[in-house]
């Protein structure tokens, strides 16, 4: 039987190179990471391979985790599958997804630490439902910005997050002066970085805040590192084999602890296929360049595969995978094809999210819907990608039983996809910096 890892484990010392440094913009009046607990900057830069996990964290993973998986027979026939497509499920938590596995953690470091309220912003509300609760069970306060067209769009998210305790702002909000400067004209770009520069506005105005984000950094991706550790104990328990492993992506901290694990096990042995929006389809239409990663123009500049973190991003039920860029983690792993990645449309997605839906009788969330339709894809051979061979891990990373309006558009015909504008793209990355090669052998010295 699947035990639940003590450890998580980090990808960093299977790379063969080290990530490329950060750079401070000149607007800065501070490092960002100046609040951050040390343990977790040494998670993000340490070559060691495994790291204890708090007994208070496991205690609260014990409510939840093992997270189950099992052959998702239902949705193999009905999509044709020549392939066995086994699904890692994690939206049984109160948060409802995987967020839950680094709020605790980072809750808890950050109350050591000696810090009283923890401020974010949030796109889908998932990450800030999942902070709302760690907060709850470490006695901190916790305020969340949240974008606001996706705050609108699913108020039960708000709701949850101020039963647990949180106070919640849609995002542009008057609370801040970048959401002052923003103004309505904003509110409807589903803008997430504007959400997560509130926040780090907002925390640094208060003492005892501080500000804590929950996908993009490498910390959160080796705390969700939970997640690929389960699946490879429960695939072999069923005998099971699978060539390629599929995790959708935001930032990238659902795919990364799906999917790393897999590459940690043994690097290229396994095909890792990040499935994004093709809204904001930073890995396969993004240039790689140093890029902030707030609206607020104060924190460092990272290597990353970016659209532009000032592009408009169209409206969308996926707000958890609208965000400009890819972690430094996961970028450093593309620009090196270590992993590949597919765009995949909003209406394509809920489509396989609803017949998931009425075949595994589990409602997806829809950025879920994006990973399943990308295992679909790769399933039956009909994708840009090379078909699996031997059977394809899916992580559903989150239930979709707070995005029932998504759905019922969807049924109405009400969805439409707007894929990224090539004009729109360039315009938005002609002032950053590219990764050069310089940058890269620095990175490896």
């Amino acid at each position: 039987m699947t035990r639940l890892p003590g450890r998580w484990r980090s990808v960093l010392p299977s790379l063969g190179y080290e990530l490329p440094p950060d750079l401070t913009p000149d607007s800065s009046s501070g490092p960002i990471t100046a609040g951050i607990p040390l343990e977790l900057i040494r998670q993000s830069i340490s070559r060691r391979e495994y790291w204890e996990i708090p007994e208070p964290v496991l205690e609260q993973y014990r409510r939840y985790r093992p997270s189950p998986l099992w052959r998702a027979r239902g949705y193999e026939q009905a999509i044709g599958s020549r392939v066995p497509i086994w699904v890692k499920y994690e939206g049984g938590n109160i948060s409802g997804s995987h967020k839950l596995n680094t709020a605790l953690a980072q809750a808890y470091y950050y109350q050591r630490a000696g810090y009283s309220e923890l401020v974010t912003g949030t796109g889908a509300g998932q990450w800030g439902t999942a902070l709302a609760a760690a907060c709850a069970v470490f006695g901190m306060s916790c305020t969340v910005f949240m974008v606001g067209h996706s705050l609108r769009s699913k108020p039960y998210r708000g709701s949850l997050m101020r039963l647990l305790g949180a106070t919640v702002h849609a995002s542009p909000s008057p609370l801040t002066d970048l959401g002052v400067l923003a103004g309505s004209g904003a509110a409807d770009r589903n803008s997430l970085s504007l959400a997560i520069g509130e926040a780090v506005e907002h925390a640094r105005g208060g003492q005892g805040r501080a500000f804590c984000i929950g996908s993009g950094e490498t910390y959160s991706i080796l705390h969700q590192s939970v997640i690929g550790l389960e699946a490879i104990d429960q695939l072999a328990e069923a005998g099971a084999t699978v060539d390629t492993v599929v995790g959708c992506v935001g930032a990238g901290s659902n795919f990364g602890g799906v999917a790393l694990p897999f590459f940690a096990a043994g690097p290229g042995a396994t095909r890792l296929v990040a499935a994004e929006s093709s809204a904001t389809p930073k890995l396969t239409r993004g240039i790689y360049a140093y890029d902030r990663t707030d609206a607020t123009g104060t924190s460092p500049l990272e290597a990353m595969y970016t659209v532009g973190s000032g592009f408009a991003i169209p409206p969308s039920h996926s707000a958890g995978l609208r965000y400009h860029g890819a972690a430094k983690l996961l970028s450093a792993m593309r620009r090196r094809d270590q992993i590949e990645a597919l765009a995949v449309g909003q209406q394509q997605a809920l489509t396989a999210g609803r017949t998931f839906t009425r075949t595994e009788l589990v409602v997806p969330a829809p950025e879920s819907g994006h990973a399943l339709a990308a295992a679909a894809a790769l399933a039956v051979g009909d994708g840009p990608l090379a078909p699996s061979r031997a059977g394809i891990l899916v992580c559903v990373s989150g239930h979709g039983l707070l995005d029932l309006a998504a759905y019922d558009r969807s049924e109405a015909g009400d969805t439409a996809d707007q894929a990224a504008d090539e004009a729109s793209l360039r315009a938005a990355v002609a002032d950053l910096r590219p990764v050069l090669d310089l940058d890269l052998l620095d990175g490896a010295r």
